[in-house]
């Protein structure tokens, strides 16, 4: 029995899944161009990328990848880690990135939801971010306490130091992972920051079995968080998080303000379908 050959429109269809691309493609197109559009929207898809993944992935020659990454880290766009050689978003990417998640609302979004669970559990909560292995919080609510923690709004912190962070890190594979992390030593914030990627792997193995991250000190003297991911499927790397005094917040507060986070965390996934 003879299988007949895809049409014209069904082939430019599995490349515009594959690639993110819509509609009918130009009538004159810029393989160069087109080439490096593909490159930053692998990145939405990989932590970090080799040399070689990108080769293959634009089906062109090492010495070409290599051109087209070059050019976008000139722009800003990637940049390369100089100990693993790998290529993760570069600033200018993730300035974009932010920009881009504060036209689309998110923070306006998930105002209220932060504000409510601030009167819940009487702390300071945040909406954040991953940023290859950073953390970045886009929106804050504080609550009416004389002592309490300062909004981190705006500010990026390393993702293995916080709660947000690591709630966030515990959702990737262990090569992906490995791919931000491809080193055993990790920098220390504090003295109670995780110092080795053995010990993030089994706190991650800890944030995936309780449901939510727990921080105690470990990006600032004096204060705990607890974290946990926004269920969302499109692809958005968000959490919620409520930090506070250490004495505020013992280990034993932790499940009753994760639960809580859970809740918030599954609204805002509803409001973001």
């Amino acid at each position: 029995m003879t299988t007949a050959a895809p049409s014209r429109a069904t082939m430019i269809s599995a490349v515009q899944k594959s690639s993110g691309a819509t509609g009918e493609p130009p009538q004159y197109p810029i393989e160069s161009v087109d080439n490096a559009l593909k490159v930053i929207l692998l990145l939405g898809e990989h932590s970090e990328l080799r040399m070689t993944e990108v080769s293959a992935h634009l089906g062109v020659a090492t010495s070409t990848a290599h051109r087209i990454l070059a050019m976008l880290a000139w722009r800003g766009f990637v940049r390369q880690n100089p100990q693993s050689k790998l290529y993760g978003p570069g600033p200018a990417l993730t300035t974009i990135a932010f920009s881009v998640l504060r036209r689309l609302d998110i923070p306006q979004l998930a105002q209220p939801i932060l504000e409510e669970l601030t009167a819940t559990v009487g702390e300071t909560t945040h909406l954040g971010t991953l940023e290859a292995d950073r953390t970045r919080f886009l929106a804050a609510a504080e609550p009416d306490q004389a002592v309490r923690v300062a909004p981190r709004l705006g500010k990026s912190f390393p993702a293995h130091c916080t709660s947000t962070g690591k709630a966030l890190l515990s959702q990737l594979s262990l090569e992906q992972l490995h791919r931000l992390y491809p080193v055993e030593e990790l920098t220390q914030v504090t003295s109670r920051s995780i110092a080795t990627r053995t010990e993030l792997e089994a706190e991650l193995a800890q944030v995936r079995a309780t449901g939510y991250a727990v921080n105690r000190e470990e990006s600032e003297d004096g204060v705990a968080s607890v974290a946990v991911p926004v269920p969302v499927t499109s692809g958005l790397k968000l959490a919620l998080n409520a930090a506070a005094p250490t004495y505020r917040l013992p280990p034993q507060r932790n499940p009753e303000v994760g639960a809580a986070l859970i809740a918030s965390a599954k609204r805002l996934a509803e409001l973001l379908g």
